[in-house]
């Protein structure tokens, strides 16, 4: 880990209680999983490039494989659930046709915009979810 990951993870982590917004892009009026990521990174003072025009079910992750390229992410080198670190960024399969991005806080403690509980979460414990896609923020 390194200073930038452990302030993305930080910054995610302060928004933890934010309210969920299918496409919400502020703290004030509301996020989902690609605005947790884009306010995260904004926090490191980036202007993140965020993909437009998904919905809650969709098989297309080419949107989500854009966010984490362009935004200086690159694949994990070792990837499973004992590789995860701080910071790092997960592309996960919750269910048919869904696919959801988590912050790791720990290995086994996450941040993500929970549709269901309608605000932003922290999950704690196993993910309990296919891990498509395993990213880690490059350091500059």
């Amino acid at each position: 880990m390194n200073a930038r990951t452990d302030a993305f993870a930080s910054a995610a982590e302060a928004l933890i209680g934010t309210p969920f917004a299918l496409h919400g892009r502020s703290p004030q009026h509301g996020l989902d999983c690609v605005g947790l990521v884009a306010c995260a990174l904004e926090a490191l003072g980036s202007a993140p490039r965020i993909p437009e025009g998904y919905g809650l079910r969709n098989t297309n992750i080419s949107r989500f494989l854009m966010l984490a390229r362009g935004n200086g992410f690159e694949a994990a080198s070792q990837t499973g659930t004992d590789q995860i670190r701080r910071g790092d960024l997960l592309l996960v399969a919750p269910g048919p046709g869904q696919s959801h991005l988590l912050i790791a806080l720990a290995r086994d403690r996450f941040v993500h915009a929970n549709a269901g509980l309608r605000r932003v979460a922290a999950h704690c414990g196993p993910l309990g979810w296919p891990i498509e896609h395993h990213w880690r923020l490059r350091a500059s």
